[in-house]
């Protein structure tokens, strides 16, 4: 699991290091599809990993305004926290979390039971299903996407 999170993270970062390189209006530019803009996909790909983390360990789910969000630094900083807390939580993992039970009731009031290993996996892929989008993006702004390449990067 940790591989996972770590090539997310990996790419994560080079698209930060990839936004440096893009003016600011174009961040936080309205777009069709994804969260809405580039800033956004990305603060919302780290907002869902805390969301997950955090209540797999019981803790307080950080409340984020996705519309408040105005700045790269803004998001990098929260990804950096919340990479420390997914790491430690990461640090624990034994083979019994992967059976391990998480039982939720949704906004409408039905009840849910995953397992710690499925919602982890669904931390992962999501973020991946998101950076696709900033791909696309990025090629409809004439420039070369980050390569999320698992094998050849």
């Amino acid at each position: 699991m940790q591989e996972l999170f770590s090539y997310n993270w990996k790419i994560r970062q080079d698209w930060f290091e990839w936004c440096t390189e893009v003016d600011q209006d174009e961040l936080i530019r309205e777009r069709s599809g994804g969260m809405g803009s580039i800033l956004k996909n990305l603060f919302h790909v780290v907002d869902c990993e805390q969301i997950w983390i955090n209540q797999l360990q019981g803790k307080p789910v950080m409340r984020n305004d996705i519309h408040r969000i105005s700045s790269l630094d803004e998001v990098i900083s929260f990804s950096e926290l919340t990479r420390k807390q997914t790491e430690s939580f990461l640090s624990l993992w034994t083979p019994a979390y992967e059976k391990k039970e998480y039982n939720m009731t949704s906004r409408s009031g039905k009840s849910y039971n995953f397992s710690y290993k499925k919602i982890l996996l669904h931390v992962v892929t999501h973020e991946v299903h998101h950076i696709g989008q900033l791909s696309v993006w990025a090629r409809e702004m004439g420039k070369k996407p980050i390569s999320s390449d698992f094998i050849f990067r």
